[in-house]
């Protein structure tokens, strides 16, 4: 039986043993390409990276900023309030004493001009107190009607007025500056039929 030797070498020819040189060449081509992607990819990301960092910082730090400011705000508008109670409240203690000694005053008065003229003083007194809060008066008699200031509880119809103009005020109304704190109740006058 004859044994024939069976070449194992891929490369046949010197032709072959050529190719497989320059295969080799391109794949080490190929592998250094992609580990330079690789290594531009990984840069790229860790820019990113850095920019994200950054960015998230940046991101926590006026987060932070904004609820420092949130709650100075809030502490400084409790602030407010406070201080505003606080005046008021000086301002109506003085009205307080003075209801306080007009009822010492008046327990031994049988004279109903000195109870009238009592109780006028510190009316008088409680008035300019809340004036000086900024309380005003919302003027009504004889103003056309204005649902802004006024709250039509009644309509009269009448000739001798123009129609929508106040009659007569059944409660006052009050403000302070701009915005009202209780509208006034008025009677409206109305055409005739």
């Amino acid at each position: 039986m004859s044994h024939k030797h069976h070449n194992n070498n891929p490369f046949k020819n010197p032709d072959d043993l050529e190719q497989a040189a320059k295969n080799d060449v391109q794949s080490e081509e190929t592998a250094e390409d992609t580990k330079n992607d690789v290594s531009k990819d990984q840069g790229n990301e860790s820019e990113l990276q850095k920019k994200y960092d950054a960015l998230n910082q940046q991101y926590l730090r006026l987060a932070a900023d904004f609820d420092n400011y949130r709650k100075r705000q809030e502490h400084e508008r409790e602030e407010l309030l406070k201080f505003g109670t606080e005046n008021a409240l000086k301002k109506m203690i003085e009205v307080l004493d003075n209801f306080e000694r007009g009822q010492k005053a008046l327990e031994k008065v049988e004279d109903c001009e000195k109870v009238k003229e009592s109780f006028n003083l510190v009316h008088k007194q409680v008035v300019d107190a809340l004036t000086k809060l900024g309380l005003e008066t919302i003027e009504t008699e004889g103003k056309e009607f204005d649902p802004n200031f006024h709250d039509a509880v009644m309509q009269t119809p009448t000739s001798d007025k123009p129609e929508h103009t106040i009659i007569n005020e059944l409660q006052k109304g009050y403000k302070m500056g701009d915005k009202v704190l209780r509208p006034a109740l008025v009677n409206v006058a109305t055409a005739e039929n």
